[in-house]
């Protein structure tokens, strides 16, 4: 069977740190939002009596990426058939359109389409691989579920759908063309007082239920938060500058995702998000016009195209 996936990107709407774990990870409260920016991901799989897994990667941004198993594609294979005790031929092909440190997850959403495929392929069931998932990373069980947006705790793993209204905004997004080790960020990271993660958290009460109910943008503004960007913006200068770049074409929303680099903006329409990503044209950076994911799962279609898992 050969199935292709399409991989989505994400983005944090709301990130705030409310601890740190003995083994050195961090709590985090996070709403996650897919989007409509994706990697292609390509799985041929047949029968065999002994496994192979192979793994060729293309695209834009595919040049510099490992095709060995260190791969984390190829780790989510490897990984899927062996929690069932399974043997497969497989063959990968990654079509490379996400940056790598981005802040935007491509690595962990192309390995849970890896996992996505693989349980279309052996009727299993997505979510029973939550916990693999995790471990291969923390991002990973995020991409299992088909919902948008979704509320985030623990290292990010513990997932809370939620639902949204159709009536979302539309999003310009900036990569500046660095990346950032999100390792990095979180060794300069020190936390707030508990009083100011308290009143940070009921924040995302408010934009969960801004979410929900399709509300204007003046409503999301005062809302939205990534602890974060003061542990990235002073220390990358190319985020900030991507950043204030950002800011000065427009007045609506603007922020960083995850750990960075990548920063977005909020704007009202289709129209908005195309005219404001003309004007950002001639800054060196990626610019992408873009919307929440819409759910569209497999591409490639013909009759071997399964339903949405």
């Amino acid at each position: 069977m050969k199935i292709t996936y399409l991989c989505p990107a994400k983005i944090n709407l709301f990130l705030e740190v409310n601890g740190k774990r003995p083994n050195g990870y961090h709590e985090l409260t996070t709403l996650f939002a897919k989007i409509d920016w994706t990697d292609k991901l390509t799985l041929d799989v047949k029968p065999a009596s002994t496994t192979h897994i192979s793994l060729q990667i293309t695209g834009p941004l595919g040049a510099h990426i490992s095709s060995t198993p260190s791969n984390l594609v190829w780790k989510a294979a490897q990984a899927f058939l062996d929690h069932y005790e399974l043997t497969a031929n497989i063959h990968i092909v990654l079509e490379k359109h996400l940056p790598t440190g981005a802040g935007l997850g491509g690595g962990s959403s192309d390995a849970a389409g890896v996992l996505l495929i693989l349980c279309q392929v052996f009727h299993k069931n997505p979510l029973d691989l939550i916990d693999l998932a995790a471990r291969l990373g923390a991002d990973v069980p995020l991409f299992l579920y088909p919902d948008t947006f979704l509320k985030g705790e623990g290292i990010g793993e513990k997932l809370t759908p939620v639902a949204a209204s159709a009536n979302l905004p539309y999003l310009v997004l900036v990569y500046p063309q660095v990346p950032v080790s999100t390792r990095e960020v979180f060794a300069r990271l020190k936390l707030s007082s508990h009083e100011e993660i308290l009143t940070n958290l009921s924040k995302l009460d408010k934009l969960i239920d801004v979410v929900k109910n399709g509300s204007a943008l003046r409503q999301w503004k005062p809302l939205l938060f990534n602890r974060l960007e003061e542990f990235v913006l002073p220390f990358v200068p190319a985020v900030n500058q991507a950043l204030n770049e950002l800011r000065q074409t427009n007045e609506s929303i603007c922020m960083m995702s995850g750990s960075g680099s990548t920063v977005f903006s909020l704007v009202g329409t289709k129209k908005d998000a195309q005219e404001l990503a003309a004007r950002l044209q001639p800054i060196k950076a990626l610019v992408v016009p873009t919307a929440f994911y819409g759910g569209r799962i497999y591409a490639n279609y013909g009759d071997q195209c399964p339903s949405n898992p």
